[in-house]
């Protein structure tokens, strides 16, 4: 027989299904531990309980002294749509800040990734939540400089999406690589971040090329780990026929 719930179990299931079911979206803070301890006629104690439950099963983040927020795996972000629309299909509000849109060379780049030039387009940006204007991801991408990129550095980049402006340049990403890390931010970085240096964030660092092999794009990106999740997902490779 199945033992009755404890109140902080009942709580944390009903939570989390109102999260999964999207009626709070990825992002949506959730009311404090007052007005929860009120709704469900309990201390704050097994509100916190629940909430802890919560968070363990990767449905909230709770930031101190700001509240708990759902997290933005309710389906994983789309790269290839951008972050912003990626997020938009799940419901969040995000903005975005260009801080830098340049020409510059990167000799090391260049031999890396092959390149007979080392002429790149730089973009820099960061997102913040429209919620609360936490920034959760600084991105810094590299661009050849072909017709219409190369246009960048003196007409700015406006409300466009890079993905669009790649489009429109005739370089449609097909594959590439990427990898992922993590790493404590610097000075330099937590100043973007409006975080503390030596704070923890994803890494990753991606590029892409077009079905001919050629160059489209080399994005690196800190993700805060509070609000993004990075999945890969696999498949049973088909079993050999034996003759």
């Amino acid at each position: 027989m199945t033992g009755v719930p404890l109140k902080h179990q009942r709580i944390s299931r009903i939570l989390a299904r109102e999260i999964r079911s999207g009626r709070r979206p990825a992002g949506d803070r959730l009311p404090g531990e007052h007005a929860l301890a009120e709704r469900f006629g309990v201390s704050r104690t097994t509100v916190r309980a629940a909430l802890a439950e919560l968070s363990e099963e990767g449905l909230i983040t709770t930031r101190t002294g700001k509240g708990s927020y759902v997290l933005f795996d309710g389906r994983p972000p789309d790269e290839g749509l951008g972050w912003a629309a990626a997020l938009a299909l799940q419901g969040v509000e995000s903005r975005v800040h260009t801080l830098a849109v340049r020409a510059t060379h990167d000799s090391g780049l260049a031999t890396e990734l092959g390149l007979e030039k080392d002429a790149f387009v730089c973009v820099e940006r960061t997102r913040e939540l429209v919620a609360d204007g936490t920034v959760v991801a600084y991105e810094r991408s590299l661009l050849p400089p072909v017709s219409v990129i190369r246009e960048l550095p003196d007409r700015g980049l406006g409300q466009d999406a890079l993905p669009e402006v790649l489009q429109r340049a005739g370089l449609r990403p097909d594959h590439g690589e990427q990898r992922i890390s993590g790493r404590r931010i610097d000075a330099h970085e937590a100043e973007l971040l409006r975080r503390r240096p030596g704070d923890w964030f994803l890494h990753t660092r991606r590029t892409s090329r077009t079905t001919d092999g050629t160059f489209a794009e080399h994005h690196v990106s800190l993700l805060d780990p509070d609000h993004f999740r990075l999945a890969l997902t696999f498949a049973r490779p088909a079993t050999e026929s034996t003759p």
